[in-house]
């Protein structure tokens, strides 16, 4: 099946081409020869999600879903959040925004005395389908903490940081499990899951 994906970031890209499998060839935007910025001015991941794959449905004419992830981390009151890919803002990388982080947690420790969790987050996607029959919307979530510090090289975004629960040995970084170990877990990974499902149906 043939399929646009909103995106131009290649590392979604591979990303969901090994989770969906050879059922799906993956086409993005410039593969159709579209080029620019794909407007995401939601203020919410869902509205994002939607926004995306409204707007290439509408140029290209075909099948088209789109992705809106965010960070969700407790001890900021919910931040970065819907503005997780620009959190140091606009022009800024991933590591800027790392840092951003890792500086506005740096008082916050692990544990509390009573020992509870203090750097809990959770990762949120929302993948958004659009075809000519009308929209889907599907979530997938991974729960989590915050590091102390980076470790780990593979994986892009907020990954060096972020700790998921559903890991064996714990411990580990996004960044420092294998793609097959993070796929299994991941909050895009549970995503995509539910619309291959649904496409398969």
């Amino acid at each position: 099946m043939d399929i646009v994906f909103a995106t131009g970031n290649r590392h979604k890209v591979e990303e969901a081409s090994q989770i969906l499998g050879p059922d799906f060839i993956l086409k993005t935007p410039a593969d159709l020869g579209i080029a620019g910025e794909i407007p995401e001015t939601s203020p919410t991941i869902e509205g994002n999600a939607l926004q995306k794959a409204t707007y290439i449905w509408r140029k290209t004419g075909k099948p088209c879903f789109a992705d809106d992830t965010g960070l969700f981390v407790d001890a900021l009151g919910g931040e970065p959040g819907v503005k997780s890919a620009r959190y140091a803002g606009e022009g800024r990388d991933a590591g800027d925004n790392m840092r951003k982080l890792l500086k506005a947690m740096s008082a916050v420790p692990r544990f509390s005395p009573e020992g509870k969790k203090l750097r809990t987050a959770r990762f949120r996607c929302v993948i958004a389908y659009v075809s000519d029959a009308g929209h889907m919307l599907f979530e997938g979530s991974v729960e989590g903490e915050i590091a102390l510090e980076q470790s780990g090289s593979s994986g892009f975004g907020y990954d060096p940081v972020f700790l998921p629960e559903e890991c064996t040995p714990p411990g580990r970084s996004f960044a420092e499990l294998s793609a097959e170990e993070k796929n299994a877990v991941s909050h895009r990974g549970r995503a995509l899951r539910k619309f291959a499902e649904y496409m398969r149906q």
